[in-house]
């Protein structure tokens, strides 16, 4: 299936998205507390389940190692706390729901292995794949050169970085396009993540314009950024397109989104030269080319995500 019918399915699918309120979403940290940001109340996650469907897949689970073959289960470490990648809709005492947690757990149906999953902040994950403490992890993690010299990623949605401020914000109007525009600017972010990195890298930029830098406030779980924002401690958000997207949705949340900044693919990670990446890269493609793939991305409005087919370790976007 091209990506082409894969968009048109989706959008045919959209209506039947209904999307969850919580704090934001990132390839950032989790709120893995429960504590909701100011104004915003849960609400029950969609109730359309394509991952019921899925069975195993002979061919794809061979491709296994044969000892996780034998075991038939796989840890999973997951950043949970943010739609629509991954939240708790009802409490951290009932089960996660989100993107993540759906093609996760539809990707193992295929391989035919039952999944351990276990609540991590973000910046925790992929360090500790390389001590073997999970087998892969989750968490909207882009792909980039940098992380990429010590992790391999599985790609399966294409994600990236975006902005957004308070609603009647007046410090910031249009799309941001360079980082000059938050010169003097005080921006929340997420630790740990590829926002966090991509403002640190550039910091120099308003010293070199002749203007006032801008100071970036870290934020360990996602309700504390958009608190910091609805209480006026910060001037704009940097997060993922497809969360700032979701939360300025959401009349609660009085956000205004402010555009794509760059885009990146997103994946599963593994260790490095891990021996899982292929069968995960073989199931990623079968429930594209089955049909789960387009319902998944339609129940969490994520359509313009998709891709055509799931990649190891491609180069970062530039």
């Amino acid at each position: 299936m091209n990506l082409r019918t894969i968009r048109t399915r989706l959008r045919g699918a959209a209506a039947l998205a209904l999307l969850p309120l919580l704090a934001l979403t990132a390839c950032g940290s989790g709120d893995t507390d429960g504590t909701l940001p100011v104004g915003a109340q849960g609400s029950p996650a969609p109730t359309d389940d394509p991952v019921a469907a899925v069975r195993k897949v002979d061919s794809v689970a061979a491709l296994l190692p044969a000892d996780v073959r034998k075991a038939g289960t796989l840890r999973v470490g997951s950043s949970i706390g943010f739609p629509p990648g991954a939240y708790y809709p009802n409490g951290t005492d009932k089960a996660p729901a989100g993107q993540d947690i759906d093609l996760a757990d539809a990707v193992a149906k295929v391989l035919g292995v039952k999944l351990e999953r276990q609540d991590a902040s973000f910046e925790t994950i992929l360090p500790a794949l390389g001590s073997g403490k999970y087998d892969f992890g989750t968490g909207n993690f882009g792909v980039t050169g940098e992380r990429l010299k010590t992790i391999d990623f599985v790609t399966y949605i294409n994600d990236g970085q975006g902005f957004a401020v308070k609603k009647g914000n007046t410090a910031l109007k249009a799309k941001v396009t360079d980082l000059t525009q938050l010169c003097g600017l005080t921006i929340g972010t997420g630790a740990g993540t590829t926002f966090e990195a991509t403002l640190t890298a550039q910091k120099g930029v308003c010293a070199e314009a002749g203007r006032k830098p801008y100071d970036v406030k870290v934020y360990s779980e996602n309700a504390a950024t958009l608190t910091a924002l609805q209480q006026g401690r910060i001037d704009v958000i940097m997060s993922t397109i497809n969360g700032l997207r979701h939360q300025a949705a959401k009349p609660a949340s009085q956000t205004t989104f402010l555009g794509e900044f760059h885009r990146l693919d997103v994946g599963f990670a593994f260790k490095k030269a891990s021996p899982l990446t292929k069968a995960f890269q073989a199931a990623v493609n079968e429930l594209i080319k089955d049909g789960t793939y387009v319902r998944i991305l339609a129940k969490w409005g994520t359509s313009a995500s998709a891709i055509d087919a799931s990649r190891i370790n491609p180069p970062e976007h530039r």
